[in-house]
């Protein structure tokens, strides 16, 4: 339950933290508003807070053409209502919710029931799921008219319609303005870069340490998929029968990422748009998580020095399976060496305006084909080649799921049970893979030499005050405390 009081005081402010965290509608205009609106403040009286975007517009009120709703960055899911609301969103933006069945299937996965899934996505949300899905596209639609200049009927099939004729009835129901409405920003100069691309906006809370993030991308970045400098991150991207190219660069002053990316990806767009926000780790609360661990003194400098460290997630689970399992007990430098002559070798071509961008991320169902040797001749020892099979087959067959449907902990359990996995491999892919802002690697050298020279069991003991975010006390353990010396 909003505290209106409290709620009306933080959108006066205007303070940025608050961005995401709920939305106001106004009564007197039927407008409804992120907290971070540069317009007049309207009387406390007209104001109604929401949790959600889907909330405000369920009670009828229209997004704001000033502020943009659609803008407003996410709310990381912290505990397990959060988890499921936080999964179905997922699943609706990968185009996978689209009857009863589906739904069915993700409460099972949870243990529900499909009126307790409901009930859950209600309570977080204040919507149906089928309220929920029609708010998500719509809002993706938004965005895509504004920022975009696709044709209206590109738009529709972007944003999850079935026909231009049923993105049109639900956008005048819902917004009581037709589509071509929103077409006037967009063909203003700057939207679009050349022919074959578009750009949109992804938001986050600021501080957001771009730099750090960038520095971390850069050391561990695959040879021909990966390109990484001062500015801008950019990779070669295949989402099912889809092919292209990505390349975003920091927007402080619009607290956002701008995304680049070609027109043969606007098919699989949502899709898209949710592996960046989970790369770039945009819907995290960087005030809450430091309130928290400034309370460890060893926290304090680095939490200062930088502020806004985010944890690097991962476009691709098993992309980011290899590399864990590269990187297992040798130097950052050597597994990315070894990790550009796997990409070569089991990646297929592809053609891109940047020549360091030139191999699409080897797919699992490629290398579970592989041998023995063709995966041990790239320089990889033949334990850790007979592991890379294994876990591709069983990634491929779906005996091992690396997505959301599989609670972080369940899939450390999972993952240790394959050949060749440690605890130390499991933490790290459901640190970055799986989101999972609790994940601590506690025999990680790196940290116990910083921690003081302790053991795992000591280490695993000083973690327990920094849940459920210990997996940002590992970034500020690797980046800035020093080890002990003598």
């Amino acid at each position: 339950m909003i505290d209106t009081q409290i709620a009306y005081r933080a959108m006066t402010s205007r303070d940025v933290r608050f961005d995401g965290v709920f939305f106001v509608g106004v009564t007197s205009t039927g407008i409804y508003c992120r907290p971070i609106c540069p317009v007049k403040p309207p009387r406390q009286e007209n104001c109604l807070f929401f949790d959600s975007a889907e909330a405000a517009e369920k009670a009828a009120f229209r997004p704001c053409l000033r502020c943009r709703p659609e803008l407003a960055p996410g709310n990381a899911p912290v505990d397990s209502s959060h988890r499921v609301a936080d999964l179905l969103i997922q699943r609706i933006e990968e185009g996978l919710i689209e009857d009863i069945d589906s739904l069915e299937e993700i409460a099972a996965q949870f243990s529900l029931s499909l009126r307790q899934l409901r009930r859950i996505v209600h309570k977080e949300l204040g919507v149906s799921p089928l309220e929920l899905k029609q708010t998500r596209r719509l809002l993706l639609a938004k965005q895509l008219l504004t920022e975009t200049t696709l044709p209206v009927t590109e738009v529709a099939y972007a944003s999850g319609f079935a026909s231009l004729r049923r993105f049109n009835e639900v956008f005048n129901r819902q917004y009581r303005m037709p589509p071509t409405r929103l077409r006037k920003a967009a063909s203003e100069p700057g939207h679009m870069i050349n022919s074959e691309t578009s750009t949109l906006l992804l938001s986050y809370r600021p501080p957001y340490n771009w730099a750090a993030l960038l520095s971390f991308l850069s050391l561990r970045a695959l040879k021909g998929v990966e390109s990484v400098d001062k500015q801008s991150y950019a990779r070669t991207v295949r989402l099912g029968a889809h092919t292209g190219w990505v390349r975003v660069i920091q927007v402080p002053e619009k607290s956002g990422l701008s995304v680049e990316f070609t027109h043969s990806l606007t098919p699989v767009l949502p899709v898209l748009l949710r592996r960046l926000r989970n790369l770039f780790d945009l819907d995290a609360h960087p005030d809450r998580i430091a309130a928290h661990l400034e309370q460890e003194p060893l926290l304090r400098e680095s939490l200062i020095k930088d502020a806004g460290l985010r944890v690097p997630g991962a476009f691709d689970a098993f992309e980011m399976v290899v590399r864990a399992i590269l990187g297992q007990q040798i130097t950052v430098k050597a597994a990315t060496t070894i990790g550009g002559r796997f990409a070569e070798a089991f990646g297929e071509p592809i053609q891109t305006p940047f020549p360091e961008l030139n191999r699409l991320t080897p797919p699992a169902g490629r290398v579970a084909t592989a041998t023995l040797d063709e995966v041990a001749s790239l320089g990889i020892v033949s334990a850790r080649a007979r592991t890379l099979i294994a876990l591709a087959t069983a990634c491929e067959s779906g005996d091992l799921r690396l997505d959301a449907t599989t609670h972080p902990e369940q899939a450390i359990i999972s993952l240790m049970t394959q050949p060749g996995i440690g605890e130390w491999t499991a933490h790290y892919i459901a640190m970055r893979a799986l989101r999972w802002p609790d994940a601590f690697p506690h025999g990680d050298i790196v940290i116990r030499k910083n921690l003081g020279g302790v053991t795992a069991n000591e280490a695993e003991r000083l973690s327990q005050a920094w849940r459920p975010w210990r997996s940002y006390a590992v970034m500020h353990i690797w980046k800035n405390l020093a080890p002990v010396k003598g």
